[in-house]
């Protein structure tokens, strides 16, 4: 305990850095995990279609809304 008292003047920035690090890792994937989980559903959403499991109106529907999210997802990205 002492010790880490000594130590905090030096090990503290060190910490806050690495903290740092991680949560933008964090929020990283997590976005990384969103787009490509829109993309999976899109791919997912065509297959349905193909296979004939939906109408046209209810895959031009849902595509739309997929392309749409996408979208607003590469827009943020651009904004950041």
């Amino acid at each position: 305990m002492i010790l880490r008292l000594l130590t905090l003047p030096i090990t503290g920035p060190l910490e806050g850095i690495a903290w740092i690090g991680e949560q933008i890792l964090e929020r990283a994937e997590a976005e990384l995990d969103s787009t490509e989980n829109l993309h999976k559903k899109l791919l997912a959403l065509q297959l349905a279609f193909d296979l004939g499991d939906i109408s046209e109106e209810d895959f031009e529907q849902q595509e739309e809304e997929l392309l749409l999210a996408i979208e607003a997802m590469e827009a943020s990205k651009d904004d950041e």
